[in-house]
This record gives structure tokens, sequence and C-alpha cells, in this order.
């Protein structure tokens, strides 16, 4: 396991991020953010909070769990303990925000885009992504990147935050055991 992305280089890549939110969108009151569990709802915590010390905006925050929206169900061993899919506000005419961790096959974030269509018909649904490591299967992409990181099929990235009991934020890279 090698770690490619330290605690501080997480936190610079979140507020870049927040630069580029603030950047394209003028209204920020038009904007909700929704998280993918598990870390992408810690990541637009952390993006929130940084949003707000730029412009001192609160945006609307939004948890979504895609557990039942996923194409490989089926085919699972074991299916995870669902949590709470949570949206407070009306996404109707809304820029949506959808934030997750790592982007790989694309599928996590269709069956998002499928869950938040059921609530509602947003205005637009952008992605933000901490790393996007390619090899899609579905022609899903993020607007919003924080780094790329190219890998091969036998490698995973795992983001490590200390939300999840971690000792510090840190992204490491593996080869995944076959």
């Amino acid at each position: 396991m090698k770690t490619i992305i330290s605690e501080k280089e997480i936190n610079k890549i979140i507020k870049n991020l927040a630069i580029k939110v603030i950047k394209k969108y003028k209204s920020l009151s038009k904007v909700g953010i929704i998280g993918i569990y598990t870390n992408g709802v810690f990541i637009a915590k952390r993006l929130i909070k940084e949003i707000k010390n730029i412009k001192n905006k609160d945006l609307q925050l939004g948890y979504l769990d895609i557990t039942f929206y996923r194409d490989d169900l089926r085919f699972r061993k074991e299916i995870h303990q669902p949590k709470e899919t949570k949206i407070d506000f009306d996404v109707n005419d809304k820029d949506i925000i959808l934030v997750d961790d790592v982007l790989y096959t694309g599928r996590t974030i269709r069956a998002a885009i499928e869950q938040v269509l059921e609530i509602g018909r947003p205005k637009s649904i952008s992605v933000l992504v901490l790393i996007d490591r390619g090899l899609r299967e579905l022609p899903i992409f993020a607007e919003f990147v924080g780094k790329e990181v190219r890998t091969k099929k036998n490698q995973h990235i795992e983001i490590l935050l200390k939300e999840t009991g971690n000792k510090e934020d840190k992204v490491v890279l593996y080869a995944k055991k076959i």
C-alpha cells in the first residue's frame, strides 16, 4: 500500500474544488450539494465548509445512498447495510452537485443520477470527485476533479478520512487481491 496523496494535499484539493464551484455558480443559493455515502458525504461537508470560509454562504446538503440503485445488486454476494438517503431541500430547478470520493467505472454516479431524477427535476447535475482514476465503463465524467490518478484494473484507490476512524487523511494505492 502506497500513500499517493497526503492530508495536506487533500485539504488543498478541496479548497481548489470549492473555488471552481464558486467560479461556475454565480448564484450559490440555487446550488444543492449531495454527498454519496460514505466518503462523498464527508467530502461534501468539507466542500461546503470551504465555500462558507471563502464566500460566507451556506449551501444545502443532502446525503444519498445508492445501494438499491446499483446495477450489480443481484450479482453481489453480500449487500451492505443501506444508510439513510436524506435530501431536505427541493431539487427542482436547482444546480445539483453530486460529490463522491473516487470516480472509476461510472456506475455509482449513474445510480446517483437515477435516484436524484426520481426525487425531482434539477436544472442541472454536475459531478465532483476527489480522485478520477479513469477506466470508465459508462460515458460518465466529472466536471470538478481534484486529481487524476491513472490506474490499472488490478489496482485499487482508497480514500482514508479521519471521519471514518483513520488517524490521518490520505489516499492510498494498492494492488487488488485476486
